[in-house]
């Protein structure tokens, strides 16, 4: 392997402890990604935006603060690469949409904020399903994703750009946002670890919206104590956000390297039923027999209204999908179709702006609004997601975290679903359940199949718990080789 990538192979922690010894400096680490983005993602596709002189200029002014002894966070010249999604100041953020084609915003989403406070070093904006409507990253109005364990497969999404940069070494970590799934199973199919935080943990302010009561910000890394080391800079209360929670954010890195003895791990019946793969669920079972060894209790549990969850799910988040898209009317900011009227140029922007899975979305949503169907549809879904919250209330009576599959198949071919919109909604099966709960879940790998393809293994906590998901998480990956694992041809 040439010796100029090695440094972009480090996690976080082992970069962090270079920097802070001055072993190495940010820029020699940006300049690494860097060059490894030049050389590789020409056949991933992972970056829609690249930012290198801004990247080392920030880097350059990092290892000027870290020589003056103003070394302040682990997270100091470690280079990010968010999803496109994000809103980043001076940065174009596209949503990987025609409609936001060029748009710079005048400031930065929260979390952005909060992670160039901690020193993060912003490489580029990486690829997603447009709007973050997806589960392959085949969606982007601009390219598709590749998975780097398998250029012909898709990386998953919609945080695809996200997992695809991270398993390739294209960046030290990522950002996604997960509102069916979108962190965890791209995270599973990728072979890295990736956390939808409970709902509310983790600012939306300044993440363009999908669904509002379902949207969560998340970090996708290399390892669990990476992803610790992003919560603790990303988690907090946030006054621009209605929905951030104000609860203190405890030292997640403190949950790591402790015993699981006892902790008990709720297996759920119905998430090894028909449809999952047998080697994604021969691997799952071996993880949970692992575990025993490792001194967890296993407990047998059920979800009876899981099955409702995809039915109840893509009639609440295109309802809310509809209502937040409804601003790109091409007035006020984005792309804007000419037209002879006002209503002419409403409609041609809004056909000629928006894919077509973006379009589906908003009509579906649109519909279930509408008079008439509203009681029938929309009332109907809420109430399916309290009973699927309550049956996760009555199962933590009984288990500390549940451990499930993340995804029912490893990665699938790039065109495979693409004409079959409920097969690959079916992507998700294993996850929209726990945005409908609002519960943290963490996604980490446990094996892989016969073709060499990840699979991922999820662990769902009790709210604003994600300290025992880490504690959990981190015990398994330890124990396991997984996680080092890295896509074989890439090794360039």
């Amino acid at each position: 392997m040439n010796p100029i990538f090695h440094l972009s192979q480090l996690t976080i922690h082992d970069a962090a402890q270079k920097i802070k010894k001055r072993e190495i400096s940010s820029l020699e680490l940006t300049n690494a990604v860097l060059d490894r983005i030049e050389k590789l993602d020409s056949q991933i596709g992972a970056y829609l935006t690249l930012c290198q002189e801004q990247a080392r200029a920030q880097a350059k002014a990092i290892d000027d603060r870290i020589t003056k002894g103003e070394y302040t966070s682990p997270l100091m010249g470690i280079p990010l690469a968010p999803k496109d999604i994000y809103l980043t100041e001076g940065i174009k953020t596209t949503c990987a949409s025609k409609i936001l084609e060029n748009y710079i915003p005048p400031y930065n989403s929260t979390v952005i904020e909060k992670l160039l406070k901690a020193g993060m070093v912003i490489l580029g904006k990486v690829n997603l399903d447009e709007f973050a409507m997806g589960s392959s990253t085949e969606n982007s109005r601009f390219k598709a994703t590749r998975n780097p364990w398998d250029l012909n497969r898709v990386p998953g999404g919609s945080s695809g750009g996200s997992s695809a940069a991270v398993s390739a070494d294209l960046c030290l970590a990522s950002l996604g946002t997960d509102t069916g799934g979108s962190i965890r199973q791209p995270a599973a199919l990728c072979s890295i670890v990736g956390l939808k935080p409970t709902y509310g943990r983790v600012s939306r302010y300044g993440v363009i919206a999908f669904a509002s009561s379902l949207d969560q910000m998340g970090p996708m890394t290399k390892d669990v104590e990476d992803c610790a080391l992003m919560m603790n800079a990303m988690a907090g209360h946030d006054p621009k956000d209605s929905t951030s929670v104000n609860l203190p954010v405890p030292d997640y890195t403190s949950y790591l390297n402790q015993s699981i003895k006892g902790v008990r791990l709720g297996v759920p019946q119905e998430y090894f039923a028909e449809g999952i793969e047998t080697t994604v669920a021969d691997a799952v079972k071996k993880a949970i027999q692992h575990y025993q060894s490792l001194g967890a209790e296993i407990v047998e549990i059920t979800l009876p209204h899981s099955k409702y969850a995809i039915d109840a799910y893509y009639i609440i988040a295109p309802a809310e999908a509809s209502s937040n898209l409804a601003r790109y009317d091409g007035v006020r900011f984005g792309y804007r179709a000419e037209g002879r009227t006002l209503a002419e140029m409403y409609e041609k922007t809004k056909t000629l702006g928006f894919g077509r899975e973006v379009t589906r979305r908003i009509m579906l949503g649109t519909y279930v609004l509408s008079a008439g169907y509203y009681d029938a549809y929309y009332r109907k879904a809420q109430k399916a997601r309290t009973v699927i919250r309550q049956d996760f209330e009555k199962a933590f009576e009984k288990c500390d975290l549940i451990i499930a599959p993340v995804t029912p198949t490893t990665a699938f071919k790039i065109g495979e679903k693409t004409e079959d919109p409920l097969q690959m909604y079916l992507s998700d099966i294993f996850t929209i359940p726990v945005n409908l709960a609002s519960l943290p879940a963490l996604s980490i790998p446990c094996g892989f199949d016969p073709n060499n393809l990840p699979i991922g293994l999820q662990l769902i906590g009790k709210p604003f718990d994600e300290g025992t998901l880490f504690k959990v998480g981190h015990a398994y990956e330890q124990s396991t080789e997984w996680h080092k694992k890295k896509p074989p041809h890439l090794n360039i």
